[in-house]
């Protein structure tokens, strides 16, 4: 998740840079196609959302897909609506926000882990 939020960043910056606007209908499309896909998933870790490490960044991970899917349909909205990134642009920042809010959740749960586990 660390890597993606960094990476999400990085492409976000690109874009910016580069002044180029994405196609509105793709991303609404593939948005919808994945929010489906993401839920689905999300509702059967629902019940291991806080189980170890690994269970809550999987969990973690198709929740924050879920949520971005939404985000990136309602930015192709705006796409659409403005003939501007600036909507693209917002909701990249914000899903890179939110997958290294979750990285570094993941991150200290493991760490936590580890501790308690070479204690034994």
């Amino acid at each position: 998740m660390l890597g993606f939020g960094l990476f999400v960043l990085g492409r976000a910056a690109w874009m910016f840079s580069q002044g180029t606007t994405p196609e509105a209908f793709t991303m609404g499309s593939i948005g919808l196609l994945a929010l489906i896909a993401n839920v689905a998933v999300a509702a059967m870790l629902y019940a291991h959302r806080e189980g170890d490490a690994n269970m809550r960044s999987v969990w973690l991970c198709s929740r924050n897909d879920a949520i971005g899917n939404i985000a990136v349909m309602l930015a192709a909205l705006g796409v659409l609506s403005t003939g501007s990134a600036w909507p693209d642009l917002l909701v990249a920042c914000g899903k890179a926000v939110l997958a290294l809010s979750g990285g570094w959740s993941v991150l200290r749960q493991a760490r936590q882990e580890l501790r308690r586990a070479s204690t034994v």
